[in-house]
C-alpha cells in the first residue's frame, strides 16, 4: 500500500512539473521571456515578484490577463508594456497568467 501511495504521489509530481515545463515553454513561444525572466528582472519584472506581488489577490488573474491582451505602464515602472492581443491567443494569455501567479 505505502509503495502505491508513493508510486501515486511522485507520479502526480511529474505530471505538475511536466505541465510547469509546457507553460514556461509557451510563454517563450508567445515572447514573454524576451522582457521578463522567472527569477530576475529583465526589462519587465520578473514573473515570480508579480506572484508575490498578487498573492491572494482573487481578482489579480482578471486584471493580469486584461493588462498582457492590452499592455500596461506605470504599475512596474516607467517602460510600458506592450499589449500582447491578438498575436497570442485569449487561451493561451491565461495559462500563462496562471502559470505566472503559481510560482
Amino acid at each position: 500500500m505505502k509503495a502505491f501511495l508513493l508510486m501515486v504521489v511522485t507520479a502526480g509530481s511529474l505530471m505538475i512539473a511536466g505541465q510547469a515545463v509546457a507553460d514556461q515553454a509557451l510563454a517563450q513561444k508567445s515572447g514573454c521571456l524576451a522582457c521578463h525572466n522567472v527569477d530576475k528582472q529583465v526589462l519587465g519584472p520578473a514573473f515570480k515578484d508579480i506572484a508575490a506581488k498578487y498573492k491572494g489577490d482573487k481578482s489579480a488573474e482578471g486584471k493580469l490577463v486584461d493588462k498582457v491582451k492590452k499592455g500596461g505602464s506605470g504599475v512596474w515602472g516607467p517602460i510600458p508594456m506592450p499589449g500582447n492581443s491578438p498575436q497570442v491567443k485569449d487561451g493561451d494569455i491565461q495559462t500563462i497568467v496562471k502559470w505566472i501567479l503559481s510560482l
